[in-house]
């Protein structure tokens, strides 16, 4: 099989029709060779319902429905685990990124690339501060990782099947899966586009989402926040120091007694201190903690192939 897409899907009811039309025009001239992956993310809504009745209707759609919300990175490893093909192109199921870019990203990958991502030029529909936090994120992410990772890129790529193979041979629970395709190598470019809104539903990356996505991003692609704690504990014993002989000093020359409000502000500084370097730790000791267990990253509840929708055996029936 030449192509397949994999599309993790949560709580797109609503997109699941239009993405389906537009994927099928898209892969049009794969037709024969291709095949369609959407992995429903333990969705609360008719997420999986809809997914079954697009596979009846089109032959190439798999689903997959896990067997709880595991998150976007697991999901789409999940589709990626069952993807057949040699080529494999990723995107979300709210289209913002365009599968018509799809025929560009297979022209690219024939002059010899690996991996074609999508940059973003622009982010139609999304709100000021996500822009900013989003375009700070990635050039933070860029001076503390010791991987160079694309700015203003997302999961939107079509990668070759050996680069591929080589990130799902990375076992690793805090899954970054864009930065573990830059860590891995291989030929790689980029291609821009405009990005549109959300065609239906909400985000599924509030702030809260957002900023663990980026811990993960961070503690998984770097030790810097670590070195970082080291050297502020370093400066804070300089900065101990030289208070020491302040003190000492002006208890000899001035006879002055320190006040409570100097003794509160010192206490509490080096306090700060402690705590921001042991969360520091504590971040990367979870970690340790996820992966020392092995567990399974997921598991899958049911296929399209093994289920029968009541509206098809109702259609089967009347024939």
């Amino acid at each position: 099989m030449l192509l397949s897409v994999v599309i993790p899907c949560m709580n797109e009811e609503e997109s699941i029709p239009l993405l389906v039309k537009r994927l099928i025009a898209a892969t049009e001239q794969w037709n024969a060779e291709s095949e369609i992956i959407l992995v429903d993310d333990g969705s609360n809504d008719e997420t999986w319902r809809a997914i079954c009745a697009q596979s009846e209707f089109h032959p190439r759609i798999r689903g997959l429905k896990l067997s709880g919300n595991r998150g976007h990175q697991i999901a789409l490893t999940a589709g990626l685990n069952a993807a057949q093909g040699q080529r494999i192109f990723m995107l979300d199921a709210d289209l913002q990124d365009p599968p018509e870019l799809l025929s560009d990203m297979m022209a690219m990958m024939d002059q010899g690339y690996d991996v074609v991502y999508g940059r973003r030029s622009e982010r139609k529909g999304e709100s000021w501060i996500k822009k900013v936090t989003a375009h700070g994120f990635y050039r933070i992410l860029n001076r503390l990782s010791d991987v160079p990772i694309p700015n203003d890129t997302g999961d939107f790529r079509l990668v070759s099947r050996r680069a591929l193979d080589a990130v799902l041979s990375m076992p690793e629970r805090a899954r970054f899966v864009r930065g573990m395709f830059a860590w891995v190598g291989f030929r790689q470019i980029g291609i821009e586009y405009i990005r549109d809104p959300r065609i239906a539903g909400e985000t599924k990356y509030p702030m809260s989402k957002m900023i663990r996505f980026a811990l993960d991003a961070l503690a998984s692609f770097s030790i810097k926040p670590l070195q970082i704690a080291t050297r502020m504990a370093f400066l804070t014993l300089i900065i101990a120091a030289l208070m020491a002989v302040y003190v000492f000093w002006s208890l000899i020359l001035y006879n002055a007694v320190a006040g409570w409000a100097s003794t509160v502000l010192v206490i509490s500084f080096f306090s700060g201190i402690q705590l921001l370097t042991l969360g520091i730790m504590g971040e990367y000791l979870g970690r340790l903690y996820i992966e020392a267990k092995n567990r399974p990253l997921y598991f899958v509840d049911q296929e399209t192939s093994e289920i029968s929708d009541p509206i098809v055996e109702e259609k089967t029936a009347q024939k």
